[in-house]
């Protein structure tokens, strides 16, 4: 009686440690998650390090993660913290990545190198098509598809380590990656091959996981807007994928569309290059814009100016630009929109 006793006292502090065991386990498998994740995605240096030098680096680069995603800054690897590290996402990092960066041409080509057995191959044409279209409708940029030869979109799908220095993780994690404009691998974009794709929500859908790879492939960066096409994380979402904030980043770097409505239906030639009117690059959004029919003019309003540009002629009238002000006192120096009637 006496031993056994004494065998149960034993035992009881073994079985306290051993969930201590585990918790801390834990602990350090979630620090070493986010040593990775931090060094692929906000450029944590690598290497060795000082024990001490690196809990500042690791905390410096969470205050920078969770100020991106407009998270509580504490520096702290939280469960909010890491319950976005764990999401499926862009291979891409969030920062550090070429700014400005951009095609010196309007005409792309792009060429499709091996397909998914996921989904049958005239879907996969179709689908990176309609991605394609997606920046088309609002930028200047023309995509023409071939079959053979170097593109300067090559897109390919692929597993683990393909060669280009950005091995994927296999499945459910980082899902595609894609290079800035620019020779050789430049503008290239990589799909996943060990996730699973599709055309609805049942999988990863092609369409949404490639409208965001083409973004950076024309030179656009991570964005921070949870609504937007460009933030990091995949989520599922109906409808055109382009929100106000991707549209004001691409047009940023290729200027706007501009459309011409016959009733409902879009005019033949349209969208056109606003740049093609005359105006010139640095205008790069139009406040109002109204057509006076007694003279044949029409005006772009934009900042502090205006433009006349003369319908017959197909060109801006010399005397542009001209000052809102001086031109149309009393309605102040900036205006958002315009319309004419009784002259």
């Amino acid at each position: 009686m006496e031993m056994s006793s004494f065998l149960f006292l034993l035992a009881v502090p073994y079985s306290f440690a051993l969930p201590l065991i585990a918790e801390e386990t834990d602990k350090m498998g979630n620090w070493q998650f986010a040593e990775k994740y931090l060094s692929s995605f906000y450029g944590l240096p690598v290497g060795v390090q000082g024990t001490g030098e690196l809990q500042n680096n690791v905390r410096q680069k969470l205050r920078e993660m969770q100020a991106f995603f407009g998270l509580n800054v504490t520096g702290d690897l939280d469960s909010s913290t890491l319950s976005l590290m764990d999401m499926p996402r862009c291979a891409d990092p969030d920062i550090g990545q070429q700014h400005h960066l951009k095609w010196k041409k309007t005409l792309l080509t792009f060429r499709i190198v091996n397909y998914t057995p996921d989904l049958p191959e005239f879907t996969v044409d179709l689908t990176i098509t309609k991605a394609l279209k997606a920046w088309s409708h609002v930028t200047p940029l023309v995509f023409k598809k071939v079959e053979g030869g170097t593109a300067d979109i090559m897109i390919s799908f692929n597993s683990r380590d393909h060669g280009d220095g950005s091995p994927f993780d296999g499945p459910k994690h980082l899902l595609a990656h894609a290079f800035p404009p620019g020779n050789h691998i430049g503008g290239d974009v990589h799909f996943d091959e060990d996730e699973n794709w599709s055309t609805d929500s049942t999988d990863f859908n092609l369409f949404l996981v490639a409208c965001h790879e083409f973004g950076h492939a024309l030179g656009l960066s991570h964005s921070t807007d949870p609504g937007a096409l460009m933030y990091p994380f995949y989520s599922y979402a109906q409808g055109f994928p382009l929100s106000e904030d991707d549209i004001r980043s691409i047009q940023a770097l290729y200027g706007i569309k501009m459309w011409a409505l016959d009733g409902y239906s879009l005019v033949d030639g349209y969208p056109k290059y606003i740049h093609k009117l005359g105006l010139p690059k640095s205008v790069r959004k139009i406040d109002a814009a109204v057509h006076i029919p007694d003279t044949g003019k029409t005006l772009l309003f934009t900042g502090q100016a205006y433009w006349s540009y003369d319908e017959s002629r197909g060109r801006m009238d010399s005397s542009s630009p001209r000052s809102i002000e001086d031109d149309f006192p009393g309605i102040g120096d900036k205006v958002d929109a315009v319309y004419y009637e009784h002259g």
